[in-house]
């Protein structure tokens, strides 16, 4: 990989802090490393912001996996250390269950931004609809009683969580550009679809489904 450092532990410790934070974003393979020396890059990985997991097998490994967000043990060769340290263990020590771990966490993510955009752009359709309705009304009649939008809730509630919770892990979530942790929950991108889906149903009939509805999946600004 172009721009990547591969460096050994004699090396490593001896940087400083400036230099430790600048290049701990190229490191590609740090050898011989002791696990001071895995403390130490968690730390400053920890420092730029990142989410951090770490794999380790043995006792010595158990303070690392302890600070780090997410820890994986391996259930065969590892001590029982590592294994209280982490926070998952992979069973049969097949590391290739990690990628799989990933993946279906961005899944899930990836579903609730989703049900977040569905369900805030339905309400609001809802809510500007009985509203308008209601003053525009010289009997002050709703276009949908409280029953009526208790009834709309729970099934899209229902049938929502489902379709979302039964959609498919693919390879291609792996492409995505990995979120900060203090990145917010709604972006730029995600208003803009929000407002979209909930300007175009107030020109329809409540009872008409439209021809054309953004997909809820480009909710995400560079994450697909």
């Amino acid at each position: 990989m172009a721009g990547s450092i591969i460096m050994e532990e004699p090396v490593f410790p001896q940087l400083d802090e400036l230099q430790m934070l600048e290049i701990v974003s190229w490191l590609q393979v740090l050898a011989r490393s002791s696990p001071e020396d895995k403390m130490i890059l968690v730390e400053k990985f920890r420092a730029l912001g990142e989410i951090v997991a770490v794999t380790g097998n043995d006792t010595n490994d158990g303070p690392t996996l302890k600070i780090v967000h997410v820890g994986f043990s391996i259930g065969i060769a590892g001590t029982e250390v590592a294994k209280e340290a982490s926070n998952i263990i992979l069973m049969d020590d097949n590391f290739s269950f990690i990628v799989k771990a990933i993946m279906w966490g961005r899944r899930m993510n990836d579903a609730v931004w989703k049900f977040l955009q569905f369900q805030i752009s339905t309400n609001i359709t809802a809510v500007v609809i009985t509203s308008v309705t209601a003053i525009a009304s010289s009997s002050e009649t709703l276009a949908l009683s409280a029953v009526q939008l208790l009834w709309i809730n729970i099934i899209m509630d229902t049938f929502t969580a489902l379709a979302l919770a039964t959609d498919p892990a693919s390879l291609a979530l792996l492409d995505w550009t990995p979120d900060k942790q203090i990145a917010p929950l709604f972006t730029v991108n995600m208003y803009k679809q929000i407002l979209l889906q909930s300007v175009l149903p107030d020109h329809h009939h409540p009872t008409i489904p439209l021809p054309w509805h953004p997909d809820p999946g480009l909710c995400r600004d560079g994450g697909q």
